[in-house]
């Protein structure tokens, strides 16, 4: 098994509180490291329709004949254990006595703000970044991931970043080399029919389906509710709905736009990015790497795989990803701020080739006026480092 940088988090604060949930999309990986993290735990599966009969109809019961020490998969699905686990912790809060993971985020964090409030802590799971994947050295905190790493993955040369993102980051495509159009084909298809149907009314499974091709197509830009509810027929709310549906459930995720003006007015709108780039190269029917590197959108795609990235590394450090963009009403944008100590801009180029130019966005956003920023990284596809000790370095992909 290939270590995940969310152990870190979870190490340093399990001791703290009773119960420990790990949430995140399908197939993250959270059984696994439920399971690997808590080996003397018993699993039980909320799954298994037998279990779930049993703890739906006598929860009380339930949890007596399995006590404590107790890895709950899957648990919003039996939400009447939530109320009984509150009385158990609050009669005996030994550390971690209950692991709970869960899919779907949206209910299973409901009845945690419901009947567990101060009682637990939460991690959110992700699919693999480069760094775990790579064996990487595990992030500690935000500043470490923004430290110039030369080192920080073996032969990076060796690396196909094409076919990377074109097979997106979920472990069982990577640990059991799974043809992953065909695993996401199934995936996409598993998740519209099992959790959408379950959670809203959605009639015509058709009509969705266009609505997360739509999305894949808006992938790093601006997102346009207006144009996506024209171009599937439906109506604004059920669009805002849908996007919001899918971020909760941690398919997609929305990038802010940073508000401190710099005496310049700024959008207001929102970026969407999905949070693996697989799922969005199967949506828009790329159907192999080399078709990937030609297509129309590959800028996007690749910022869309660089963003997620740094969201995913932050969330597997325990931390809130502080990211934002930044773009004023006549057209200068920077890609992502990262709001630390000081503010960071990063600029993501997916040419191979480096180009002095660049720079200039960034060097421009940092002369604004008010702005306080000092330094700035520009992330793009070569190989060789430009500027290491500038206030703007240029650096290749798989360095930060």
């Amino acid at each position: 098994m290939l270590i995940r940088n969310l152990e870190i988090p979870i190490k340093r604060y399990m001791s703290e509180y009773p119960v420990i949930a790990i949430v995140g999309p399908r197939q993250s990986g959270k059984t696994t490291l439920a399971r690997y993290m808590f080996p003397e735990h018993k699993y039980l599966s909320m799954e298994n329709l037998d279990l779930r009969k049993k703890a739906e109809e006598d929860p009380r019961g339930f949890l007596d004949d399995y006590q404590a020490n107790l890895i709950l998969d899957e648990v919003q699905r039996v939400p009447q254990l939530f109320s009984y686990l509150q009385e158990r912790v609050d009669l005996n809060d030994s550390p971690a006595s209950y692991v709970l993971t869960g899919s779907q985020q949206f209910l299973l964090m409901e009845k945690i703000t419901q009947s567990l409030s101060g009682r637990i802590i939460t991690f959110k799971l992700f699919p693999f970044t480069v760094t775990e994947l790579f064996n990487a050295k595990p992030d500690i905190d935000i500043d470490s991931i923004f430290k110039i790493k030369p080192d920080n993955i073996l032969n990076p040369e060796k690396i196909d970043i094409n076919s990377l993102i074109f097979s997106g980051m979920f472990p069982r495509i990577h640990d059991k080399k799974l043809d992953a159009r065909k695993w996401i084909e199934n995936y996409i298809l598993t998740y519209i029919e099992r959790d959408i149907r379950s959670l809203v009314n959605v009639d015509n499974l058709r009509v969705f389906e266009n609505f997360i091709k739509a999305c894949a197509a808006s992938a790093g830009q601006l997102v346009n509710y207006t144009s996506i509810s024209n171009m599937i027929g439906t109506s604004l709310p059920t669009v805002k709905k849908w996007i919001s549906l899918l971020e909760t459930s941690g398919i997609v995720f929305l990038l802010q736009p940073y508000h401190k003006n710099f005496n310049k007015r700024l959008v207001k709108t929102p970026k969407l990015y999905f949070t693996d780039t697989g799922i969005v190269s199967y949506l828009l029917s790329i159907k192999n790497p080399d078709e990937l590197k030609n297509h129309p959108l590959y800028g996007n795609i690749f910022e869309n795989f660089i963003i997620s990235e740094i969201y995913k590394r932050i969330s597997h450090t325990g931390e809130q990803p502080p990211l934002f963009f930044w773009r004023d009403k006549t057209g200068n944008e920077i890609d992502l701020i990262v709001e630390k100590k000081e503010l960071l801009p990063v600029e993501i180029k997916s040419s191979r080739t480096y180009n002095t130019s660049f720079s200039a966005p960034v060097s421009a956003w940092l002369a604004l006026k008010g702005n306080e920023a000092e330094k700035g990284f520009i992330i793009y596809r070569g190989d060789d480092i430009h500027g290491k000790n500038t206030p703007v370095a240029t650096l290749p992909w798989w360095v930060l």
